[in-house]
């Protein structure tokens, strides 16, 4: 587990947060290392100024980073790599979305509260690709957030460098050195790869309008972009079941 992984968490996390911004069009308002005047004031139990939300401590914003985020997603709980994951979408979308994100993942029931059940399925799991499925619908979400247009590049950005570090950290197989990987793995994750090109599924969308319209349908009316995605996610959803059904078969005749 990764009781030892919050500090190392929490500076990738402040990687992105930044230092203090006010951003006219961030609903959330100033903020100090991505902490909201509101969450400080809700943590210190006082109003405070933009002078004091300035002035916050490294010391003091990590005490909030891990008593209201990393272990409201039970940080130190999860496996490492998932940890990374779940505390970044918590700090920018809220522990309870995170959660409830992960138990829809896991297939148990979306109450959010990791317990054991959630923990037990959690742990059955091929933690990598649960990695890429939670960050693949974190981006789903953002992506419909009326402030994307505003923030979405740097939302982007920031998932897939948490992606790459959990992925890291959880030691999937994309995380290898060159020429480690057999002839085999390389195959799977190159196919694995096409499955999941954005590129790929953006030319079928395409060409599946464009066959419709020939045979009468209309599709002027159709979002292809929100299609492409809703396909990304459906095939990272899939791929999540498939190796998690796999493992635990696999599991179950090794014992």
């Amino acid at each position: 587990m990764a009781a030892a992984n919050f500090e190392r968490a929490l500076a990738r996390v402040l990687e992105h947060e930044g230092g203090f911004a006010d951003h006219p069009r961030d609903p959330g308002g100033a903020t100090m290392m991505g902490i909201t005047q509101k969450t400080l004031e809700a943590w210190r139990g006082r109003p405070i100024s933009i002078a004091e939300l300035r002035a916050l401590s490294r010391e003091e914003v990590a005490a909030i980073y891990r008593a209201r985020y990393w272990n409201a997603v039970a940080g130190d709980d999860l496996p490492s790599g998932l940890d990374l994951a779940a505390f970044d979408y918590a700090v920018n979308s809220g522990p309870q979305r995170a959660i409830r994100t992960i138990q829809g993942l896991v297939a148990v029931a979306v109450d959010g509260r990791i317990g054991p059940v959630s923990r037990a399925a959690i742990e059955a799991a091929d933690i990598p690709r649960l990695i890429e499925a939670l960050c693949a619908a974190r981006l789903r979400f953002l992506r419909q957030l009326p402030t994307f247009p505003v923030f979405g590049r740097g939302w982007e950005r920031r998932v897939a460098a948490i992606e790459q570090a959990s992925l890291a950290l959880a030691g999937s197989s994309s995380q290898r050195p060159s020429g480690t990987t057999n002839p085999k793995e390389k195959s799977m994750f190159d196919t694995k790869a096409l499955l999941q090109s954005r590129t790929i599924w953006a030319n079928v969308v395409g060409f599946g309008c464009i066959a419709l319209s020939l045979m009468g349908f209309q599709t002027a009316g159709l979002d292809q972009g929100l299609l492409t995605d809703r396909l990304l996610e459906l095939v990272a959803a899939g791929s999540f079941v498939a190796s998690t059904v796999f493992r635990v078969i696999a599991t179950k005749r090794l014992i």
